[in-house]
């Protein structure tokens, strides 16, 4: 079967494409059939060594799929061979057939296109952790989202919109903010050419906002939480601008703010029912045509350098696909 190989660490263009073994299923494992596999901006880190997931070489990158079940190893139950299903994994996703523990297998039900369910887990799964679970966002409170038109930050804003949210937009461009507005938000703020803090507070009428959703981090963090209000929740959702803010303690006591940290990888192994419940919600909105689950565009396997590149220079807007 073919895969795509990271043999050595470095840039989209130092991968490969092999042809390699076909996978068995062992005990509790499913043999899926990948159709679609789902690039995010952390493959662009883990093939060059700079994730906290290393993985020994050779490896596939992609972290999460959709496909269909052709094999089923002993002990398995709950899946049948012709299912389709989505694929979550820390990688090795982008090649044609995985062994994968069910337990990693969500059925896709009948209304959710391969395309939808192949990015729902990761960017959506994130933002529905982050924004249901930890910060336990309420109707009628006010979301600001950093990075809205990026993976996470598209997905935080259709959530916090479908939850009933307020949802103030942040992003580098009017053309991102742009779309985070046709997704739900109601306002936006463009942290390229206007003060992130004080705009957030003009927004608000000086009450300050109640979440902030922040995958950036970087030069962007102090202000954000600065713009807080009373006990207002600040989400920390990882450091796409590459630095890993100070943040002075005393603004968090001032206020009352809680910071609360998202990892959304070790919630899926801690809390496997919980997550199971997110997927099925994410799912539902889908079906129900109320979830986009958006899609920047789907490219040949052959054309993954280019695909990862959207990635890394921040251009996708949506979800990022290669179809196998």
């Amino acid at each position: 079967m073919k895969a795509l190989l990271c043999t050595r660490l470095g840039e989209p263009d130092d991968l490969s494409l092999a042809e390699i073994a076909d996978p068995v299923p062992g005990p509790g494992e499913a043999v899926v059939r990948i159709t679609l596999a789902a690039l995010n901006f952390f493959d662009t880190l883990i093939i060059a060594g700079r994730y906290q997931v290393k993985p020994d070489l050779p490896f596939s990158p992609g972290g999460e799929a959709s496909g269909v079940v052709e094999a089923l190893g002993p002990d398995t139950a709950g899946f049948s061979v012709g299912e389709r299903v989505i694929v979550h994994q820390k990688f090795g996703t982008v090649r044609e057939r995985i062994a994968v523990a069910t337990h990693h297998l969500t059925p896709i039900p009948d209304g959710v296109s391969d395309e939808q369910a192949a990015g729902l887990t990761i960017t959506y799964g994130t933002s529905l952790h982050a924004l249901r679970d930890r910060a336990k966002l309420q109707p009628g409170e006010t979301l600001a989202v950093l990075g809205a038109s990026g993976g996470v930050g598209l997905a935080a804003v259709e959530l916090g919109a479908i939850m009933g949210a307020h949802v103030i937009a942040c992003a580098s461009s009017p053309d991102k903010l742009a779309v985070a507005r046709a997704h739900g938000a109601t306002q936006g703020v463009d942290y390229g050419a206007d003060n992130l803090r004080e705009a957030l507070r003009t927004l608000t009428e000086g009450r300050g906002v109640d979440v902030i959703y922040d995958p950036i981090g970087g030069d962007y963090a102090e202000p954000a939480l600065r713009s807080l209000g009373w006990k207002g929740r600040y989400l920390v959702i990882g450091f796409a601008a590459g630095d890993i803010p100070r943040i002075p303690l005393n603004l968090a006591l001032l206020k009352g703010i809680d910071i609360q940290g998202v990892h959304w990888g070790v919630f899926v192994e801690r809390e496997p029912e919980a997550h199971a419940g997110n997927q099925r919600q994410l799912l539902a909105w889908v079906a129900e045509g109320r979830l986009t689950a958006k899609v920047h565009g789907v490219y040949p396997l052959a054309e993954y350098a280019e695909a990862l590149g959207i990635l890394k220079r921040r251009e996708a807007v949506g979800k990022v696909l290669l179809r196998l």
